[in-house]
């Protein structure tokens, strides 16, 4: 499929990448030369304007924001919406609020413009292992912009949860979880070194992703760590 993308740093770079890579058409909106040069070099079709960028659309078009949550989303959106027609898609896959989400949602409603919250797990590692993908939004728009997520998603990575809000919101709890994981990882991990042992605090990383019950992902990310 076609897809429109603002946004492409580090998540957003890679996850052109991928749709490119799994013969999707992106075209790539960026403000400056030098990143609209780079994402032209991968393939995409570089939009110098949020104008140029719907112009290279077909109907209905779909446009993903891989932007910072908050003021940034508001601002293109005010630009971005009104170029736009009905039945047309908006997909934000940043960290946004899921009330922000709900209110966005309703605004491009009465533009006749679908908005989904497309929540977003998988770092700069996504490229090559998939993205989780926690998606919000009416029936009718996800399945328009299904195959970039199967295609973005490792199997099993891909879940439309509810309506407008919600993926935002599993993404928030999501968040929640992965924060107080890496804290009690951090917590663990001074007790070990400051205690009366000396041990080795990689070694003791790599022995507890074997096997125990506290081995995960981050937990993994660890032992990378202690061992660089």
């Amino acid at each position: 499929m076609k897809l429109g993308f603002i946004g492409f740093g580090r998540m957003g770079g890679n996850m052109v990448k991928r749709l490119l890579d799994r013969g999707h058409e992106i075209a790539v909106y960026a403000r400056r030369p030098e990143v609209r040069a780079e994402a032209a070099g991968l393939g995409a079709t570089p939009a110098a304007s949020l104008a140029d960028l719907v112009d290279h659309l077909a109907s209905p078009r779909v446009v993903w924001m891989m932007i910072p949550a908050g003021d940034a989303v508001d601002a293109t959106l005010k630009e971005l919406t009104p170029l736009l027609a009905r039945g047309d898609i908006i997909v934000d896959g940043g960290n946004s609020n899921y009330r922000d989400s709900i209110r966005r949602a309703e605004s491009a409603k009465a533009r006749s413009v679908h908005y989904i919250d497309a929540g977003t797990s998988g770092g700069i590692w996504g490229l090559q292992v998939g993205y989780c993908l926690m998606v919000g939004g009416v029936p009718e728009a996800v399945r328009v912009v299904e195959p970039a997520f199967r295609d973005l998603a490792p199997e099993g990575g891909y879940l439309h949860v509810g309506p407008s809000g919600a993926g935002h919101f599993v993404k928030m709890i999501h968040n929640g979880i992965e924060y107080g994981m890496q804290q009690s990882y951090a917590e663990g991990f001074a007790i070990l070194h400051d205690g009366p042992y000396a041990f080795d605090l990689r070694a003791i990383s790599a022995l507890w992703n074997h096997g125990s019950v506290v081995r995960t992902w981050l937990h993994e990310l660890a032992e990378r760590a202690f061992t660089s």
